[in-house]
């Protein structure tokens, strides 16, 4: 497996000093357990996501993200469920038992999975870099996102987005 080397700034400690994960594998799980996941490889971008969907499934005022290779995740305990929002092109997994959202799939996407990063058991290097329909963002709400947008990222600035996240986290 490849090692891991994530640096970035620790939102939650505001004297300014930087978090560095060195891992080979991040696991997570839901909140009871019943269902795990490991991540071999980093991610390729986090995010916020203001959209109202994504406020209805986190009870929040957005979702974390963090999209990681498809090929880098897999469940390793359990079995998720389907749920939030049944379509043709999303599929949020849920846990059976606690009903946390754990992560999603979308069609037509299959190098990427998008996982709630902060399910992991070290997630305190997670700090959005991208901020998405912002649009619907509510109006008290502040992240430390580098980039923001009304919608999403055309698949143009997704690509340069990734660039950018690497090397800011080599």
């Amino acid at each position: 497996m490849r090692e891991m080397d994530i640096a970035t700034q620790n939102n939650a400690n505001q004297k300014g000093k930087d978090m560095t994960l060195t891992k080979s594998t991040l696991t997570g799980r839901c909140r009871c357990g019943q269902v795990r996941f490991e991540i071999s490889a980093p991610p390729l971008l986090t995010a916020a996501c203001h959209c109202a969907g994504c406020q209805s499934m986190s009870s929040s005022a957005f979702s974390l993200t963090a999209m990681i290779p498809g090929d880098a995740f897999r469940v390793t305990q359990g079995d998720p469920v389907i749920g939030g929002l049944h379509g043709p092109q999303q599929h949020h997994y849920f846990c059976p038992n606690c009903m946390t959202w754990m992560f999603t799939r979308i069609d037509g996407f299959d190098a990427f999975v998008n996982v709630r990063p902060t399910l992991l058991e070290n997630n305190q290097w997670s700090t959005p870099f991208i901020e998405t329909m912002t649009s619907n963002k509510l109006p008290w709400v502040q992240t430390p996102a580098h980039h923001r947008y009304d919608e999403f990222p055309s698949i143009d600035d997704l690509q340069h987005l990734m660039v950018e996240f690497a090397a800011a986290h080599d």
